[in-house]
């Protein structure tokens, strides 16, 4: 596959930002168009802009909902647009007893929370590479968790007031992915019995992660929890996604961005 945006931001290879719903995004592609041109592609029937935030040269892309959707995304960024790392930003479902709606996770490992190869593989096992959890790049995780800690610091009193939530609080560990909405408290008593240390749930890490391991790409994934997965997960998730989800994935990418020019 030929490479599409060759020579679009230097010699510099850029940046992927991915997330599944245009307000896991927010400002982020005006805030691309307001400080250079950008240069959009349509590929895969996905738009892929082109262009600089804070700097930084990226290419910006919505994943869609779903772990095919988001394997077919990050491959197209890894082939098409030789991106050096992937970051994915976007909300998820707490699962983790001490995770809070508002809060931050930063995923240090990633698992596909339905997929069930037994017996022929262990379970959660990705059968023929025999891995069952795979590792978030240890570097760009951190420099996401410093970014976001930055962003509580900065912002979090702040937007605790305005959404009339609790002061948001940073956690580091397992995101569970799977291709279901997860809306119940037996769902979530599930997965707790099953993995124990997951702090968080949702449609689309552990692919990407999956994806970025196989062809050696650093990967990492920030994750607002909107709701706890339960029987109101609908009502919040919606809600969540509309008042806040913006506001945190442009707090938190404006200060990764910056730290990296």
């Amino acid at each position: 596959m030929s490479n599409v945006q060759s020579g679009a931001t230097g010699t510099r290879r850029p940046l992927g930002i991915m997330a599944a719903l245009p307000q896991e995004l927010g400002d982020l592609i005006d805030a691309m168009r307001a400080e250079a041109s950008v240069r959009t592609v349509t590929h895969g029937r996905r738009d892929y802009h082109l262009g600089t935030v804070q700097g930084a040269p990226c290419v910006v892309t919505l994943a869609r909902i779903g772990k095919v959707a988001a394997a077919a995304t990050v491959s197209a960024l890894i082939h098409a647009f030789d991106v050096e790392a992937v970051v994915f930003t976007g909300v998820a479902g707490g699962v983790g007893r001490e995770v809070r709606i508002g809060d931050i996770v930063v995923a240090d490992t990633l698992t596909q929370h339905d997929l069930d190869a037994s017996p022929l593989f262990p379970c959660f096992e990705v059968p023929l590479l025999g891995i069952a959890r795979f590792a978030a790049d240890q570097a760009l995780a951190d420099e996401l968790a410093t970014a976001t800690e930055r962003f509580v610091a900065e912002e979090g009193h702040a937007l605790a007031a305005r959404f009339g939530t609790q002061l948001p609080q940073v956690h580091r560990g397992l995101i569970i992915s799977g291709d279901q909405f997860v809306a119940s408290a037996t769902a979530v008593a599930a997965l707790r019995e099953a993995l124990p240390d997951a702090l968080a749930v949702e449609m689309e890490g552990a692919a990407i992660a999956q994806v970025c391991h196989e062809y050696g790409v650093p990967c990492a994934i920030v994750r607002t929890i909107s709701d706890t997965a339960d029987a109101h997960a609908p009502a919040s998730f919606t809600s969540f996604l509309a008042e806040i989800a913006g506001a945190y994935s442009n707090g938190i990418l404006k200060r990764f961005l910056q730290a990296r020019v």
